[in-house]
């Protein structure tokens, strides 16, 4: 076996290489070693501190900005309420700045575009004229004690100084501008987006903005939406209205709806259809991802672009509902001047099958002057004592409480004479000269006040015979009520429009027992016209309490801002439902046929007996007061076709003059029927 002999190399003297080359090599790496120590020593040791604060600091903020509101559409499809779109000048708030920042900021602003200053206020300008540190030390030094107040108490002494002293008002035009710009940049909330011009933005205060903006931190140019009606303003009587920039935030409501998103000056619904659908409309804001760091913004990612609000389809039809509000109009205006203390008059057109709302009318008369103005909501905020036309439920709370059956429901027409009370009579049998026997159809032909009365003596358990002291426990009032609150008369109908009137119950105690017969003929309680309408079409449809709204479906929009796919419908919402039988209903049903096609010379609505398709319906008639003048309350209730009810027309025409021998209110009808027959729906093929 051989083996390797090992060599080394050696120099010139003989000597070998290798230690030389490792002691190098050590040297290199112990250099290297050191600049690491020295590196981890300044990193640790010298700036830790900062590099720790540096990574705390670092966060991710959201930014929100405004999307166009959803659109408002009647039955037909037709626009009622759209978007402008306006170019807009606004405001980021960064998460750090100073005030004297946005001093600089809202100066230089003002030399590219004009701002109305029309809410400039005292304390505004004297807000700007603080801002600069001098001004405020001049100040402050004018004040007794202000080396020992507060920052609160002594910037709160400042203001009142500059305002009292009048240091600011030599303020030129551009400075005022600039103090309205710098109150709405101090008010705003860190991240938060304020309008510092939402409209009337020139092509060339756009320009100018737009290339300054780098010099102006916070300030954009973007666009801002207010509400647009194609087809006429009047049409905001019903819907409502949505505040502006401007106004900014309801301030009722103001805190919930910060809590919600909202920024103070966001457009919001403010009444009505606006209000009620809110969350519809509104849609849902973009949403800008801020890393930020050291208080400063280094990265913007828009992670949501934003979504368009959803679209608003009505059960309204616009042009019937026009043609309704002109009616009402006409029909006041023509007989005001012979009726001083008529207030307006409204009127509610509904489907008795689904509660879907037709037309909401109205309009409110000036007393003084005589000036007639629309007033749609009237109908479900304004209550009146209505008279005869509660009839048809006070005979059905008779037959279900077995004071009268459908066999056997005749009583004599007489005056009701009482001891210690005035006698209480039909309008036609006020001596007792025209005593006549009546059925329940019959009494609600003639509109019988006796026949009523007689009813809730009986229902009240007590035996009347003329002359007699009435005696009756005051449950009649809760009884009577019961069933009129089955038809929907003296309780809230549930619209789906913000501020609906309960009406007004009269006192129910034994001092009053004689006002619950006045009850029982409607001339004690007050109602809407929203209740009446939904009372009679309890009794059109037979018996079910359906819910009045005036949304009929929810959609989105198509890419060419068209109505889009529907997202919801509203479906019929009973509220409860009358359990009478049929044989009662046909009671009821058959008296408010022969009110209109009755052959008695004492039925209350022949004049609209030549409406067609042929109609249903119950006069009133109220004695009311005006101070101490007599006045009278005009209303009808009515529905069609008799036999296939799709319609109901409810309304009133309160303050007429005493004794009034108008017919304002069934005229009224017939106009709305033939109007309903012409734009809503055809009548071929009913009778």
């Amino acid at each position: 076996m051989k083996f390797l002999k090992k060599t080394t190399r050696k120099n010139k003297q003989g000597k070998s290489q290798i230690p030389f080359r490792l002691n190098f090599l050590f040297f290199v790496v112990f250099l290297l070693f050191a600049a690491l120590i020295a590196q981890l020593a300044y990193l640790q040791i010298i700036n830790g501190t900062k590099f720790e604060s540096e990574v705390s600091s670092t966060d991710t903020q959201t930014e929100t900005k405004n999307v166009q509101r959803g659109m408002i559409y009647d039955s037909t499809g037709k626009v009622l309420v759209s978007n402008n779109a306006s170019r807009a000048i606004t405001y980021t708030k960064p998460l750090s700045v100073t005030s004297l920042q946005m001093y600089n900021i809202a100066n230089d602003l003002v030399k590219y575009t004009s701002i109305d200053t029309g809410t400039l206020t005292a304390s505004n300008k004297a807000d700007y004229y603080l801002v600069v540190p001098q001004h405020l030390k001049d100040v402050e030094k004018q004040i007794a004690g202000y080396k020992k107040m507060g920052d609160s108490a002594l910037y709160s002494a400042a203001v009142a100084y500059v305002k009292k002293n009048k240091l600011t008002k030599n303020m030129t035009l551009k400075e005022e501008e600039a103090a309205v710009v710098f109150s709405k940049m101090s008010g705003a909330y860190s991240l938060s987006t304020v309008y510092i011009k939402y409209s009337g933005v020139t092509d060339t205060e756009m320009s100018r903005v737009g290339e300054n903006l780098a010099s102006m931190p916070g300030i954009k140019v973007g666009t801002s939406w207010s509400r647009n009606y194609p087809n006429g303003e009047s049409v905001k009587t019903v819907i409502g209205t949505v505040t502006s920039e401007k106004q900014g935030l309801p301030s009722d409501q103001i805190n919930s709806l910060l809590a919600q998103g909202y920024s103070r000056d966001d457009s919001v619904g403010s009444s009505y259809i606006e209000s009620q659908y809110e969350n519809v409309l509104k849609g849902t804001k973009s949403v800008t991802t801020l890393e930020t760091q050291n208080n400063k913004i280094t990265r913007e990612i828009k992670t949501y672009g934003g979504k368009k609000g959803d679209n608003v389809v009505l059960t309204i039809n616009a042009e019937f509902q026009q043609k309704v509000q002109d009616i009402m109009k006409s029909a006041v205006e023509s007989v005001g001047s012979s009726n001083p203390d008529l207030p307006g008059a409204y009127a509610v057109v509904m489907n008795p099958n689904t509660g879907g709302i037709y037309a909401l009318a109205g309009v409110s008369r000036n007393l003084e002057t005589g000036k007639v103005s629309e007033n749609a909501l009237g109908a479900i905020n304004q209550s009146f004592v209505m008279g005869s036309v509660v009839k048809g439920a006070t005979v059905m709370g008779g037959l279900m409480s077995g004071a009268i059956s459908t066999e056997n429901n005749t009583l004599v027409d007489e005056p009701i004479k009482l001891q210690g009370t005035a006698t209480k009579s039909s309008w036609f049998n006020s001596s007792g000269s025209n005593n006549m026997s009546l059925t329940a159809s019959n009494a609600l032909m003639v509109s019988s006040n006796s026949y009523m009365m007689q009813l809730a003596m009986k229902e009240g358990g007590f035996n009347y015979s003329s002359g007699s002291a009435l005696s009756m426990s005051t449950s009649i009032f809760s009884k009577l009520r019961g069933f009129f609150n089955q038809f929907g008369l003296g309780v809230k109908t549930g619209i789906d429009i913000p501020g609906e009137s309960t009406g007004y119950e009269g006192p129910s105690t034994q001092a009053n027992i004689g006002k619950a017969l006045d009850l029982s003929f409607g001339n004690y309680d007050s109602y809407t016209t929203i209740q009446l309408a939904q009372y009679i079409s309890t009794i059109a449809n037979g018996g079910y309490r359906l819910q009045p709204h005036v949304l009929q479906s929810i959609h989105g929009t198509n890419k060419d801002g068209t109505l889009g796919q529907t997202k919801a419908e509203f479906s019929p919402n009973v509220l409860n439902v009358v359990s009478a039988n049929q044989s009662q209903w046909d009671v009821v049903k058959t008296g408010l046929w022969r009110v209109v096609h009755g052959s008695s010379t004492y039925r209350t609505g022949g004049t609209m007996s030549s409406v067609k398709p042929a109609v249903a319906a119950k006069t009133g008639t109220a004695q009311t007061y005006h101070g101490e003048t007599p006045t009278e309350t005009l209303s009808a209730v009515s529905y069609a076709p008799t036999k296939n009810p799709q319609v109901v027309v409810a309304l009133v025409f309160p303050g007429m003059a005493d004794s009034t021998t108008s017919h304002v209110n069934t005229q009224a009808v017939s106009s709305i029927y033939s109007a309903f027959w012409k734009y809503v729906q055809s009548s071929d093929g009913l009778d």
